[in-house]
């Protein structure tokens, strides 16, 4: 077998090396990218004066030749192939002879898997962050539609107050909003050029980096050879934001694994977004939401996995650093297919607001209301707060009506028990931000707003 390296050595690569060491099976994804940095970097090659202008036709033609084949999986691997950046020179040099062999001209497989899979982090953040808007938009929908829906809010999973759906839906809303700026933000961070940092010390021959970088649309080049080719902080970025929009899409499963339950019997799925019981015939079960908060745990090891392979390793590149495409292609992956089949599942599922509504009119959910109105007459708050929890206690223990114990107190009276009726405690709500229907009107504006701003940004290139 003929290696990159075959000239050092006397002979072939044991079996249980290649077997550990090639990668061809996982970063052949990233073959577009790896022949769009070679045409850079041929191109660039030309305009330094260290290939022809026919060798680089002649280059650019195999690269093209070499990229159809693989789109139209025509392409025949060999076994010498160990990753996707030997098997597109190998074949490249097949194609174009003596000139294809000029194609790793001042550049080294460290910088060059590098730039690939920076560019690969750019392409997959844009899409992903795309798929994220595209769940917000139906979230804002749902928003917008449920007008004077209202369910109970929770904290310790115990009732609170009362709030409108749209506010809670939003809620998930705000929470994928930052999400978007870290998936923003890890483009950012991979929009650097690594190209002309060789294998860890640059090159002697005339290089344009600078050249190279605009070609490819990266911002900038690297600064520090050393660095270029060592730094993967950009795949940790990258991780991170996966694996907290992940931890958010688990949160939005467990509420629909809870809601859908016959228990709280809050919203009804869709045939199409659920699954049935091979047993059980009247079971419609929510395997999207359990899912969503399955598959948070693999992102959070993914995203700690590469952390750990990272911590010890000196400058500059080590063959660790193959380690960390798997995870990132599978974060990448899953979080897609979540977002896919989350906003199907949303996007389609019906509302039970009456039953919403039964839940949260709770006369024990108001009892903040309550304190508050004796705040207004001049109490202070933790004796209005005494007050109302010892009328609450009495009306448990004694099995009384909550509204009859607030008339008779003379320090509250019918005024005040008419802010037990239903629908009272949501309406209360006036503070900025709150959960109250002229407050939320204000934010369905803001979120929109928020929204179209960075789906433009998006459009923008970041």
């Amino acid at each position: 077998m003929t290696t990159l390296w075959h000239g050092r050595f006397k002979g072939g690569p044991a079996e249980a090396l290649q077997a550990l060491n090639d990668s061809i099976s996982f970063d052949i994804r990233m073959y577009k990218e790896d022949i769009e940095g070679s045409r850079a970097h041929v191109r660039m090659l030309e305009r330094v004066g260290l290939i022809s202008e026919s060798d680089r036709e002649k280059i650019l033609d195999a690269l093209d030749q070499t990229e159809k084949e693989i789109d139209e999986e025509k392409f025949v691997f060999e076994s010498s192939d160990e990753d996707i950046h030997t098997a597109v020179e190998r074949r490249v040099t097949e194609i174009a002879g003596d000139a294809g062999a000029r194609l790793h001209t001042g550049r080294s497989r460290n910088d060059q898997v590098a730039t690939d899979l920076r560019l690969w982090v750019k392409r997959e953040m844009k899409e992903i962050s795309g798929l994220v808007l595209d769940f917000q938009e139906t979230l804002l929908t749902h928003a917008k539609q449920s007008k004077d829906s209202y369910l109970p809010g929770y904290t310790h999973m115990q009732q609170a107050q009362p709030v409108l759906l749209s506010h809670h839906l939003l809620a998930h809303g705000w929470a994928l909003s930052r999400d978007l700026d870290r998936l923003f933000e890890a483009l950012t961070r991979a929009d650097i050029s690594p190209l002309g940092a060789g294998a860890l010390a640059g090159s002697s021959l005339p290089l344009d980096p600078d050249g190279v970088a605009e070609d490819l649309g990266f911002s900038h080049r690297f600064n520090n050879s050393l660095d270029a080719v060592s730094d993967r902080d950009f795949v940790v970025d990258a991780l991170y934001a996966l694996a907290l929009l992940g931890v958010h899409l688990s949160r939005i499963g467990e509420e629909l694994i809870l809601w859908s339950s016959t228990e709280f019997g809050f919203v009804e799925l869709d045939d199409a977004f659920s699954t049935g019981s091979s047993m059980l015939p009247q079971k419609k079960n929510p395997d999207i939401a359990e899912l969503a908060r399955g598959k948070a745990g693999r992102l959070i090891g993914h995203l700690s996995g590469l952390l750990a392979t990272l911590k010890g390793l000196p400058l500059a590149y080590n063959k660790d650093l193959q380690e960390d495409k798997e995870p990132l292609f599978d974060a990448c992956d899953t979080v897609r297919l979540l977002l896919l089949a989350l906003n199907g599942m949303v996007d389609t599922m019906k509302f039970n607001s009456e039953v919403m509504k039964q839940h949260a009119d709770n006369p024990n959910s108001a009892a903040i209301d309550l304190a508050e109105y004796l705040v207004a007459k001049g109490i202070p708050f933790r004796e209005a707060h005494a007050i109302v929890g010892s009328h609450v206690a009495a009306s448990i223990e004694e099995g009384t009506d909550l509204a009859d114990i607030v008339s008779s107190d003379e320090r509250l009276g019918p005024e005040a028990a008419a802010l037990l009726a239903p629908g009272a405690a949501v309406n209360r709500r006036t503070s900025p931000g709150g959960a109250g229907p002229e407050a939320v009107k204000v934010q369905i504006k803001e979120f929109q707003i928020q929204l179209d701003s960075q789906r433009e940004r998006l459009k923008s290139d970041i």
